[in-house]
């Protein structure tokens, strides 16, 4: 009997194509999911540093490097509240933890915070714009009353339109001094609009970006109204 030939590997069969493709994949998701994890903590550190740079911008401290950002911020935020809840110690271990999603189930997070031996208080905002999500923050005096500053951020916004809320830091100034309530009244009244009638409550509108604009105002109304029982009262940050 003659001796059978020993076939090889047949590269061109379907069989090999679905196992060679198999393997390929696997490995590929190995490697994405091994640099993901390799990344998380990076990834995680960059989010808070971003956070923390938002906050400092609503308090007018802006143009610092990273590292003057994370000393900056460890001075001047002196607790993160989460108002109703019992204080924690340390600046980013309880309200900087929450999100948009935690605003949503009815936790509200503020922070309680010093700039030239001045009292201030930072409170989060979650809105909606013309093309995504926008968000922000909006820092008070001691008063609780009067606008310190105000940053606010946004994603797929127009660039040089809807953008300039995130973009433009000298429109983002047009909220220093405003007040948060009209006189003898209980309703949040600061707003942006496209015509200003009250100086003392109201900005002008981003031109050419008013739904964005009526997006800003809705967010301030409707996320500071969520606050205002500490708003209108005295004392510290949880009530």
């Amino acid at each position: 009997m003659e001796n059978e030939k020993k076939k090889g590997l047949n590269t061109n069969s379907n069989v090999y194509t679905i196992v060679y493709s198999v393997i390929l994949v696997i490995i590929v998701a190995f490697l994405l999911a091994f640099v993901s994890k390799a990344l998380e903590e990076k990834q995680g550190q960059n989010v808070a540093l971003d956070k923390k740079k938002q906050i400092l911008y609503a308090l007018n401290i802006r143009d610092l490097d990273d590292a003057l950002a994370e000393q900056k911020y460890k001075e001047v935020v002196k607790s993160d509240d989460v108002i109703g809840e019992p204080a924690v110690e340390g600046n980013e271990n309880h309200g900087f933890k929450l999100n948009s999603s935690d605003y949503k189930q009815g936790k509200l997070a503020v922070y309680n915070c010093e700039v030239d031996g001045k009292k201030k208080y930072v409170i989060p905002v979650y809105g909606m714009g013309l093309w995504g999500a926008i968000s922000g923050y909006i820092a008070l005096d001691e008063d609780k009353q009067t606008v310190f500053g105000a940053y606010f951020n946004h994603e797929g916004e127009t660039a040089g339109l809807g953008a300039e809320i995130k973009d433009n830091a000298d429109w983002q100034k047009l909220f220093i001094g405003k007040k948060l309530f009209k006189e003898g009244q209980d309703d949040i009244a600061l707003s942006v609009v496209k015509k200003v009638d009250d100086s003392t409550t109201q900005v002008d509108a981003v031109t050419g970006a008013t739904l964005t604009s009526d997006g800003v105002s809705l967010m301030l109304k409707e996320c500071l109204g969520k606050y205002k029982e500490f708003l209108k009262s005295d004392g510290g940050a949880t009530l």
